[in-house]
């Protein structure tokens, strides 16, 4: 069940409050206001191919079970899911980035490496 869009905006600003958080901004309506409390704003840019792969592999396993999940995924609902997640690499993100209030903040990687190198620092 989702949470009402008030207890999620009180959830953000407590996450938000505290001294370390990593938060998913793929719903970017919602979680913008944690953009100003960042120290950084990370892009994962991997490859669409990859992308599209691992939804392929989470599909299966979730269909022969050896993925525990309750989520009911069908062959259609994977395909809108692949149709909206290049959708959003293709236009959505890019555009993010290009009109991005804080760039200052932003920082593109393309893999695990570049994010472990992030953090070496």
């Amino acid at each position: 069940m989702k949470a009402s869009e008030e207890l999620r905006d009180q959830t953000l600003k407590e996450i938000v409050s505290q001294d370390a958080w990593i938060i998913e901004g793929v719903y970017r309506s919602w979680v913008e206001p944690s953009f100003l409390a960042a120290d950084k704003i990370i892009v994962i840019m991997t490859p669409l191919s990859v992308q599209e792969t691992r939804i392929w592999k989470r599909y299966e396993e979730r269909i022969t079970g050896s993925v525990g999940s309750k989520k009911r995924e069908s062959l259609e609902s994977v395909r809108n899911l692949i149709e909206w997640n290049k959708k959003y690499n293709l236009e959505k993100l890019p555009h993010f980035i290009k009109n991005c209030d804080y760039k200052e903040k932003l920082i593109c990687v393309t893999d695990n490496l570049d994010i472990l190198k992030l953090f070496q620092r």
